[in-house]
């Protein structure tokens, strides 16, 4: 099974290999899905889209039944089901999602990434984990030329973000809808814009609704300076 798409552009650069040693809980949990679900993705999870975007999307890891199972980011769960409704609303994709890596799917002047590049058990990574994953998250923003704003979803994607730029996690402090502005290792200044992540979860318990994912988001285009 293959990603599909034609915009997914994981290297071997900015995603680590399909039996990546790096994590051993990781390492066992894949292989146990991997017996079990012998047909799904059960690798690192590649980055969806282009290098040249100025809008890189941070999750925090593959989910289970979706990027998982699918091999493309937040496709074939909520998360994406929500994702992908207000990139096509806002103008930051085109076509038709369906859930599947071959739906033809294009994103439009943004990229999305996850900070843990392999599925955790409970879809919840460990720090030692995020650490180790870490160099792959710094050689993308690195080779994203045209980078303006990450827009994380969740604290632990806006802490992801703010290390891999080069700062302490108190240099800025996670809210929805907030937007700070860094610098990054490069010298550039870049906005970090954050949001809830958009899980079933969230949305169930009314955390987050569709307005405001919708707001958030739209500041992020807003601040990459598109209309």
């Amino acid at each position: 099974m293959t990603p599909g798409g034609t915009d997914v552009t994981g290297t071997a650069f900015d995603n680590p290999g399909r039996d990546c040693p790096l994590c051993p809980r990781l390492v066992a949990f894949r292989t146990e899905v991997r017996a079990a679900q012998p047909q799904w993705w059960n690798s690192p999870v590649p980055s969806f889209g282009s290098l040249d975007a100025p809008i890189l999307i941070l999750g925090l890891a593959p989910g289970m039944q979706g990027a998982n199972r699918t091999g493309r980011p937040f496709t074939g769960d909520w998360a994406g089901d929500l994702l992908y409704k207000v990139l096509l609303d806002l103008g930051l994709a085109q076509g038709v999602y369906d859930r599947r890596p071959d739906d033809g799917l294009t994103l439009i002047e943004c990229r999305i990434a996850n900070a843990v590049r392999c599925v955790p058990p409970q879809n919840k990574p460990i720090g030692q984990e995020m650490t180790a994953c870490r160099p792959f998250l710094d050689h993308e923003l690195a080779a994203m030329p045209n980078l303006k704003v990450i827009f994380s979803l969740g604290k632990i994607a806006h802490d992801a973000a703010l290390r891999s730029m080069g700062h302490k996690v108190s240099a800025a402090k996670f809210s929805h809808d907030a937007i700070h502005r860094l610098s990054d290792r490069q010298g550039r200044s870049l906005a970090l814009v954050n949001s809830y992540h958009c899980s079933r979860y969230n949305t169930n318990t009314g955390r987050l609704t569709e307005d405001m994912f919708r707001n958030a988001l739209g500041s992020a285009k807003m601040a990459a300076g598109m209309t």
